[in-house]
């Protein structure tokens, strides 16, 4: 049978064709799919789990006037395809290739840029209320939400928004409510457990009719004509609806079928024939923080874990299985991790809370209001702090020490390699208030031993005082590479780990008095991070370079790449101080 994906790169070539087609189409896509995430890696199984679901979307609605939008974009793959973008997939996920997330550059079938989840609600519901204003013919806007989405609080906030929007006449907002029982990991909670009743058939009344929205089904996910009916049905009516459709995540991959945990979530470049990364998984910053919180739970039984929604990915799976009892999943709910733990600790527990860097920004209330107002022993683990790469954006974990730097009472530590992450995970959770730990997406550093110590900062080598590089974290590397450059110029140079980056050590304050030029190098905001506290706190006159990230949202790329681009490489750091010694000579 002739192909038909080439033929369909608009949803106008999507409706024109004949129904008895539509099962065909979506394995190719499928098989499409699998190949092209397999050679970039990227999102498979949520994808995978939607193919019939996007069809009948595209089918219905008249994309981009009927806007589509989705919760946690990466779900989005097979919209793209059927917008036009399938011949960009080879470029997935790559510097200026195709974003792994909706990207309004990219189409106008596109109306977000955000991945963060739970949020799409909340835009349906202000693009309907625009569009109402504007005046006219009001076009559904339809919302693609996951049940893990459910979990987040601000899709509540939406939903009781929504519910009270049905005393206006023609406010066609569709809500997709895409089940798969999943987030990262199994969905669990109330939610979960009423969305199960209602597969079952086994609840008379649901709890969006409760909040005053309109609800049809359960519906089956991957059948394309029970889709569109339900769909159609939805939009006749001219108000809030939830259609619930119920789908398997990585539905017809045998490979991420069989994997219970995330159903191949997310994945590296991959054998497609089996599923399985092509290169040996590296021992990773978050897999030496994993085992070293599992031992520190045998010698505390006072430590507990908090994950929102992300076992797995986080470290805290292993920790989870070892300590049941312990270990607490809050869904996609950032806010009610850091509440939750502040109350934890103030009962007597010392919580781990373990998040993405990019995440924390979702919870900064409860940070600075609910455990440093209150003083409390809560250690945040940052995951994916810095440069992430691929996923763009929304998910470069680069505000957490501008952030954090502003809550009082609260210590950052920045490990430099994995000796150094299982030292300061030990002192964070012996310290009686609230401290971080950070550390990046990336494979965990050789050990970088120090050659001296001042009070509390390590001294990693020494060559003379006419700069002092003062690295963050996995800085460390690059900066003793550009030191050994400019040693070689006949500089003498100081390069040290302060390990707790935040607040400035008095220890730290001392080197820094003593030198000629101090350079703080972080994969964090250069203009607002711990470089800059370090700069507030020495003394006039003394100069200070602070090198770092740029304030603005950096693209989609290779870490080593975007961190190449940013200045933060070894010789990167030595052209930033030759040129400032150039402008001011010592």
């Amino acid at each position: 049978m002739k192909s038909l994906l080439p033929y369909v790169s608009t949803p106008e070539d999507l409706r024109a064709l004949p129904a008895e087609l539509l099962p065909g189409l979506a394995r190719e896509i499928r098989d499409f799919l699998i190949d092209k995430v397999s050679a970039n890696g990227g999102h498979l199984g949520s994808n995978l789990g939607i193919v019939e679901l996007t069809i009948a979307l595209h089918r219905v609605f008249d994309s981009p006037g009927d806007a589509i939008v989705f919760d946690t974009g990466h779900q989005a793959y097979v919209h793209k395809i059927l917008t036009g973008r399938r011949g960009a997939f080879d470029e997935l996920r790559r510097r200026g290739g195709l974003s792994g997330y909706p990207s309004r550059q990219e189409s106008a079938h596109d109306h977000l840029d955000s991945s963060h989840a739970s949020t799409a609600l909340a835009y349906a519901d202000g693009m309907a209320k625009a569009r109402r204003l504007v005046g006219g013919d009001p076009r559904p806007v339809v919302a693609v939400v996951g049940d893990g989405a459910l979990t987040g609080g601000v899709a509540w906030e939406a939903l009781n928004n929504l519910g009270a929007a049905k005393h206006h006449e023609d406010n066609p907002v569709i809500v997709v409510l895409n089940d798969n029982g999943r987030s990262y990991a199994a969905t669990f909670g109330a939610c979960a457990d009423h969305l199960e009743r209602l597969r079952a058939a086994a609840a008379d009344v649901t709890v969006f009719e409760q909040l005053g929205l309109r609800y049809l089904g359960p519906v089956d996910g991957h059948d394309i004509p029970a889709l569109e009916r339900a769909l159609r049905a939805a939009r006749e009516l001219r108000e809030p609806v939830v259609v619930h459709c119920v789908t398997v995540k990585g539905r017809g991959y045998e490979p991420a079928e069989q994997d219970l945990d995330e159903h191949l979530h997310a994945i590296p470049v991959t054998d497609p024939a089996t599923g399985q990364p092509l290169k040996p998984a590296a021992t990773t910053w978050t897999h030496v923080f994993s085992q070293h919180l599992c031992l520190l739970g045998e010698r505390r039984p006072d430590l507990v874990a908090i994950t929102a929604a992300m076992p797995g990915p986080t470290g805290l799976a292993a920790f989870g299985r070892r300590f049941p009892e312990r270990m607490f999943d809050v869904g996609i709910a950032e806010q009610q991790a850091m509440a939750s733990a502040a109350g934890m600790a103030m009962s007597g527990l010392h919580p781990v809370v373990a998040i993405y860097a990019t995440f924390l920004n979702r919870a900064f209330d409860q940070v600075l209001m609910d455990i440093a107002l209150h003083r409390l022993p809560v250690t945040l683990v940052l995951d994916r702090a810095g440069i992430t790469g691929p996923d763009g954006p929304s998910h470069h974990g680069m505000w957490d020490l501008a952030a954090l730097s502003v809550v009082p009472g609260m210590r950052v530590a920045a490990p430099r390699d994995a000796v150094r992450l299982r030292e300061l995970l030990e002192e964070a959770v012996a310290h009686d208030g609230p401290t971080a730990l950070r550390f990046p997406k990336a494979p965990a550093e050789a050990e970088i031993a120090a050659t001296g110590r001042a009070g509390d900062v390590d001294v990693l080598s020494s060559t003379g005082q006419d700069v002092l590089l003062v690295a963050v974290g996995p800085m460390a590397e690059p900066c003793l590479g550009a030191a050994a450059m400019l040693s070689a110029a006949g500089l003498g140079v100081t390069v040290v780990d302060p390990r707790w980056v935040i607040p400035v050590s008095s220890d730290l304050r001392e080197l820094a008095r003593g030198s000629g030029l101090v350079v703080t190098v972080e994969d964090g905001l250069a203009a607002s991070g711990a470089g800059a506290l370090l700069r507030q706190v020495c003394p006039p006159g003394l100069r200070v370079l602070n090198l770092g990230l740029p304030c603005e949202f950096v693209p989609q790329g290779g870490r080593s790449e975007l961190l190449a681009e940013a200045g933060l490489t070894g010789p990167g750091i030595a052209h930033a101080v030759r040129e400032e010694l150039r402008a001011w000579p010592l």
